[in-house]
């Protein structure tokens, strides 16, 4: 049956990565997001690496007017609709100390407006009664950390919609992927301090396929994340609020 995948923040390096991955599979394609210069180089390499069809759309978090076509365009569909949430942002911490009110649009990036995007496309789904949902968050969501932790709890807000979503849409057949990465070399992390096992997007990539695939429920890229993380997330209060991590 055909596929049609929605990649919603389609110019970042892992949902480029992932959109080279369904193009390769045939899959139909709608790469959304804000710059459509860079969309439209996409669209090209997609075609040529064996996507069905490619369309670039504007997507834009913090304007929900802009959900309203990709939505009409997946109604159209005859086939399987899935989506894929890559977007977001990450202004530093210390940017936020010194300006709070760039916490809004991280807000609205990494959890309002894919919550939103999400609900509007779910009875589609439900209708179908098939398609994936996969929604990237980050181990920065698994527990509050000094260095990051207001984007950490847009991440955290983002896993527990997911995990809800995930709860009603197996009810009709449909699936919800949770993608916690790790570091991952593209534009958001360059440069910051304190980055080890860096992976690239396309192993990252590789791995939510496949995860997806086997209907997986959460999963952790690299998948050793989850056992920095599970020690992370057992350290006693009383010392963790002491690291500087």
């Amino acid at each position: 049956m055909k596929q049609l995948w929605i990649i919603l923040g389609a110019s970042s390096a892992m949902a480029r990565a992932f959109a080279r991955k369904a193009a390769s599979e045939g899959a139909d394609l709608i790469l959304a997001g804000r710059d459509q210069d860079d969309l439209q180089a996409a669209v090209a390499d997609c075609l040529l690496r064996g996507a069905a069809s490619v369309t670039a759309m504007p997507f834009d978090t913090r304007n929900a007017t802009s959900f309203a076509a990709i939505l009409i365009a997946a109604a159209r569909f005859e086939g399987v609709i899935n989506a894929a949430v890559f977007a977001g942002s990450m202004p530093l911490q210390s940017e936020i100390d010194a300006n709070p009110e760039l916490a809004a649009g991280m807000i609205a990036d990494n959890y309002m407006g894919p919550l939103r995007m999400l609900h509007e496309l779910a009875p589609l789904l439900e209708d179908r009664k098939s398609g994936t949902i996969v929604g990237v968050g980050s181990v920065a969501g698994d527990r509050g950390r000094i260095k990051n932790y207001v984007y950490g709890s847009t991440k955290a807000a983002f896993h527990t919609y997911l995990a809800g979503l995930r709860n009603r849409l197996t009810r009709s057949g449909a699936h919800v992927l949770t993608v916690k990465p790790g570091f991952v070399d593209t534009a958001m992390t360059w440069g910051l301090p304190g980055m080890f096992l860096v992976a690239s997007p396309t192993d990252v990539a590789e791995a939510i396929w496949q995860a997806a695939a086997k209907k997986r429920d959460v999963i952790y890229a690299p998948f050793f994340w989850r056992y920095i993380m599970l020690i992370i997330r057992n350290i006693p209060e009383r010392i963790f609020k002491k690291m500087s991590v």
